[in-house]
C-alpha cells in the first residue's frame, strides 16, 4: 500500500467524527423570547407576506422572506423546543387593512411573540399620520389585552432610492421617516423591541449599491431579506437577554 493511500485511509473516519461533533452544536444562538412551544407570529404587508402559501403546505406557508429565514434557522437549531412560526403578512396592506383582519389573523392565533411591519403602503396611499398612529396603537392594545405577557416586536418601515422611488425621493423618504418616528414612539410606550431596518439598509449601501438590497425602493432582494432577518434576531435577543 502506498504512503499516499495510507495517509488518506483515516480521513473518512475523521470526517464522521467531526460531523458527529458538529451535529451536537446548535446552528444559532438561543433567543430568550422563544420559550418552548412558543408561537411567533409575523404580521404586515407584502414584505412580510413574501408570496406565502395560503394552504397548509409547509413548504410554502412562511413565504420567502425574512420571516422564513428566521423560522428555518431556529426551527432547525432548536427543534426540540417545538417552536411554532406563523406568517400572516398580506400584500398591499395598510393599518386600515390590518384592523379589518386583526381578530382572525392575530388575536385568535394567540401569539406569544408578535412582530409587526407596516407603513410603506400607508405612505403610498396617503394614510394620515394621526390615523396611522391611532390605528396602530389600537392593534397593539388589543393584542396586549388578549395576552398581557405578549412580547411585541415593532419593525420600522424603510426605503432606498431605487426604481420609481428615485423621483421625489427626499419627500418620500421624509414621509417614511415620519412613520418610523411613530413606530419608535409606540415601541417605547408599550415596551416593545424596536427593529430599526433603515440604518441597516443605509449602511449596506456602503458595501453594495442600493439595488443589491432593495429592487424597487420598497421590496428587498434575497440579500436584503437576510439583512432584515439578522437585524430582527439581534434586536429581539438584545431586548430580552434572559428568559
Amino acid at each position: 500500500m502506498s504512503l499516499h493511500t495510507d495517509f488518506m485511509k483515516p480521513i473518512p473516519l475523521l470526517i464522521l467524527v467531526l460531523a458527529s461533533l458538529l451535529g451536537r452544536l446548535p446552528a444559532a444562538e438561543p433567543i430568550a423570547a422563544f420559550a418552548p412551544s412558543a408561537r411567533i407570529l409575523f404580521q404586515g404587508d407584502s414584505i412580510t407576506d413574501g408570496n406565502r402559501g395560503r394552504s397548509a403546505d409547509p413548504n410554502h406557508i412562511l413565504g420567502h422572506g425574512y420571516a422564513f429565514i428566521i423560522a428555518a434557522k431556529y426551527g432547525a437549531a432548536f427543534a426540540a423546543m417545538n417552536l411554532d412560526f406563523m406568517n400572516r403578512g398580506t400584500s398591499g396592506n395598510t393599518v386600515r387593512d390590518l384592523k379589518k383582519r386583526w381578530q382572525k389573523d392575530t388575536l385568535e392565533l394567540k401569539p406569544d411573540v408578535l412582530s409587526i411591519l407596516i407603513g410603506v403602503n400607508d405612505q403610498s396611499h396617503d394614510v394620515p399620520l394621526d390615523e396611522y398612529e391611532r390605528s396602530y396603537e389600537e392593534l397593539i392594545t388589543q393584542a396586549k389585552a388578549r395576552n398581557p405577557k405578549l412580547r411585541l416586536v415593532l419593525c420600522e418601515p424603510f426605503t432606498l432610492p431605487v426604481g420609481k422611488r428615485k423621483d421625489g425621493y427626499d419627500a418620500w423618504r421624509a414621509g417614511i421617516q415620519a412613520r418610523q418616528d411613530l413606530v419608535a414612539k409606540l415601541a417605547a410606550k408599550y415596551d416593545a423591541a424596536l427593529v430599526r431596518f433603515q440604518p441597516v439598509f443605509d449602511g449596506a449601501c456602503k458595501v453594495a449599491p442600493a439595488e443589491h438590497w432593495i429592487w424597487d425602493g420598497v421590496h428587498p432582494t434575497y440579500s436584503g431579506h437576510q439583512l432584515m432577518a439578522d437585524e430582527w434576531e439581534r434586536t429581539v435577543r438584545a431586548k430580552w437577554p434572559t428568559p
